[in-house]
């Protein structure tokens, strides 16, 4: 009974690898072929391996300002999501005040509502301040997005470490500003890894609002900008997958580099409310 029970286990997580690699796999096969190629034959091995999928974009304008657009938005969200999140995730964790129920109710309703049905009110907003096409523009919106799953997740971390090492600061003679920049913070080390990276991969992933609220390719993002090889009568598939591939690669290398930390940072999160 057991032998059966660990062979259809081993089964079931065969095929969820299977199909979780296979398309990251498959990306970056038809990154190195030919678009005729990709349209005429179903191969596992490119027939005819070319770079020159990767030197188009290396030398199209408006994959270098789609991708350096990309990292400032996604950089200036993620640290004013930090500074801003850190204080208040701290005040949620550690004080009792008046409007806290009302004031954790409404992030967390925020996180309940689909951006989509945000679209049009956002646009006439950013419209009527006057921002439309430009970095602010984005980089709010992206706040508005981020800053609530930042404040829950530095929260819920926050909530593991004892009130016993604030109260040691201010025993001290340490105020509570004292307390969270020299004692919480380098201990939510993982923490804010973890809500670093989850900031970066929201940002650096969405599509609809940076299509809606920009307009010119100096605004464009790396979705955007993959969006843009969809022709209307023809893909370029070999293209698609290349800017793809170097699309996931920050993300890959951000995970990689933060790995130990952003696993601490999410398990640590979920221990303790």
């Amino acid at each position: 009974m057991n032998e059966k029970r660990f062979q259809k286990r081993t089964l079931f997580l065969f095929a969820y690898l299977l199909f979780a690699v296979l398309p990251i796999y498959w990306m970056i096969n038809m990154s190195f072929k030919t678009n005729e190629e990709i349209l005429s034959t179903f191969t596992f091995f490119p027939q005819h391996f070319t770079w020159d999928n990767y030197k188009t974009i290396f030398t199209d304008p408006s994959w270098y300002s789609g991708y350096i657009n990309s990292l400032i938005y996604v950089a200036i969200n993620t640290v004013i999501s930090l500074t801003v999140a850190l204080p208040a995730a701290y005040a949620f964790s550690r004080y009792r005040f008046r409007l806290k129920g009302p004031l954790n109710a409404f992030i967390i309703s925020t996180q309940t509502v689909p951006p989509i049905t945000l679209l049009i009110p956002y646009f006439g907003m950013v419209v009527a301040f006057r921002i439309f096409d430009t970095y602010l523009a984005l980089i709010l919106t992206y706040l508005v997005f981020t800053l609530p799953y930042a404040i829950l997740l530095m929260t819920g971390f926050l909530n593991t470490l004892p009130r016993e090492l604030d109260e040691a600061v201010r025993v001290d003679g340490g105020s509570s500003w004292t307390a969270l920049w020299r004692v919480i913070v380098p201990l939510s080390l993982p923490g804010i890894v973890a809500t670093s990276v989850y900031t970066f991969l929201l940002s650096w992933n969405e599509f609809l609002f940076a299509l809606t609220l920009t307009k010119s390719m100096d605004m464009r993002t790396v979705p955007i900008g993959i969006s843009l090889l969809m022709g209307q009568h023809a893909f370029e598939w070999n293209e698609m997958m290349a800017m793809s591939v170097l699309g996931a690669l920050p993300l890959l290398l951000l995970y990689l580099i933060a790995q130990r930390y952003f696993l601490a940072g999410m398990t640590a999160g979920s221990v303790k409310s």
